[in-house]
């Protein structure tokens, strides 16, 4: 396995930074998009699993995360994150042009991918997982923050706030609770313009699933506090034929790091080799 850095320049000139995990001879590739506050770097073990199964796993930090450039949890508007997305998928294409490509999403990285496979130019992709994807928050955020988050959007899109989120509804294991806590590229920052932009994209992706026309796999776990577990299975019934979907019992919002990850991963490989067995690649449209 070769790891190795990249640099993105979006399309506002922001610099956004990934890492990619490459095994000798990968047959597919695995695009992460990640969550919010988090940064690429937490799926360390997810490429080490992938990369012994001959797939390739590549992710970039979002813009205002991790080691990418921008104001921390701040993007200006929703457009901008779906040309980040674009730009990483042609990224992917670029490095791997013959292989099958499936696009993963965690959290506000599984809003980002529903609406990017909802919206955007599926040929590059063969299929996408979306796992504890941020269509509805698990709770009902109080009317006077989405009123002010409107009022600020509007005359002051990069105002931030802590985003409230507690390290220990992410994961039942203890050591991952703590290392997310310690973790120097973690922040806890949600601008106006940011929280409203995913919350509305959400509701969009909700009211537009029959438009899917690639295999997902929609994942959740059960005890998820953070993202609506029942607003992933019912955009997974919406979406029809294209979609599976699959609830993690007794698993909060992040499976993949939960001490039964194990069966994650072997899950989501399943599934990727079903969907890459025969799978048509195309080259992507202009970014």
């Amino acid at each position: 396995m070769r790891q190795d850095n990249y640099e993105i320049t979006a399309d506002d000139g922001t610099l956004l930074r990934g890492t990619s995990w490459i095994p000798e001879n990968p047959e597919r590739v695995l695009l992460i998009v990640h969550g919010l506050g988090e940064h690429i770097g937490r799926y360390q073990h997810v490429a080490d699993y992938f990369n012994a199964r001959n797939t390739a796993v590549l992710g970039t930090d979002a813009r205002g995360h991790g080691k990418s450039d921008g104001k921390r949890g701040h993007a200006l508007n929703y457009d901008v994150l779906m040309a980040d997305v674009c730009r990483s998928v042609v990224h992917a294409r670029d490095m791997f042009p013959h292989i099958p490509i499936i696009t993963y999403g965690h959290s506000m990285g599984g809003n980002l991918v529903a609406n990017y496979i909802l919206r955007g130019d599926t040929k590059p992709l063969a299929a996408a997982i979306i796992s504890s994807g941020w269509f509805k928050l698990a709770f009902e955020p109080p009317a006077f923050k989405v009123s002010l988050g409107k009022f600020m959007s509007g005359i002051y899109p990069a105002f931030t706030q802590d985003n409230e989120l507690d390290a220990n509804d992410l994961s039942r294991d203890p050591a991952v609770v703590k290392a997310y806590e310690e973790d120097p590229l973690v922040h806890s920052k949600i601008s106006a313009s940011l929280f409203l932009n995913v919350y509305e994209a959400g509701y969009w992706a909700l009211d537009n699933a029959s438009k899917l026309n690639i295999p997902a796999l929609v994942t959740h776990g059960s005890i998820d506090k953070l993202t609506s577990a029942a607003a992933s299975k019912d955009f997974a019934e919406q979406a029809g034929p294209n979609a599976t979907f699959q609830m993690w019992e007794g698993m909060p919002h992040e499976p993949h790091n939960d001490p039964e990850k194990e069966k994650v991963l072997e899950c989501w490989n399943s599934w990727i080799l079903q969907q890459t067995a025969e799978s048509n690649i195309e080259e992507p449209a202009d970014a």
